[in-house]
């Protein structure tokens, strides 16, 4: 029973976590890719998972990982996004992989669409006290794609084995 709502609750709970600190501080500390990764492991651990497919999950992320910071070399995204899109498909594997990478990328890219205009537009002066709106709105900052790397995980997750118990 406690197994079930720690699985049921802790991923979900740190992916918000992750969207709400990229989107307010433009940041995704380690402690969130490294809570994701413990909670992975330990669950795994509790749940049964097989060496082999415990091992197949990292394989996974270590992809990701080298992908996502060849994206960071070249500029177009932070680390934060790319650890947290590594530690993220640690609980997916290669089984959730392209699903979660399809959803990041769209939503992704409606992300930045949705900024691009927001950033044409005036920002009304009570906005614009608000330190997080006025750095969202500034033309030249980054976009926090950890709202779209945690919006991809949300809807993947409950598909996952992880969820199973739900009987969905």
């Amino acid at each position: 029973m406690l197994l079930d709502m720690i699985k049921l609750l802790l991923f979900p709970t740190v992916m918000a976590f992750a969207a709400s600190s990229d989107l307010l501080t433009m940041t995704i500390s380690n402690r969130i890719s490294l809570a994701l990764a413990a909670g992975f492991l330990l669950l795994a651990v509790a749940s049964g998972m097989s060496l082999a497919t415990i091992g197949w999950h990292i394989g996974a992320a270590g992809l990701v990982l080298t992908v996502a910071f060849i994206c960071f070399a070249r500029g177009w995204i932070g680390g934060g996004d790319a650890k947290l899109a590594a530690a993220t498909t640690l609980w997916f594997g290669f089984k959730y992989l392209p699903e979660y990478l399809i959803y990041a990328s769209l939503f992704g890219g409606a992300l930045t669409l949705l900024l691009i205009q927001f950033r044409f537009l005036p920002l009304p002066a009570m906005l614009a006290r608000q330190h997080w709106i006025a750095r969202l709105h500034e033309r030249g900052a980054g976009v926090p794609y950890g709202i779209a790397l945690a919006a991809a995980a949300l809807i993947v997750y409950p598909e996952t084995e992880w969820m199973k118990f739900l009987g969905v």
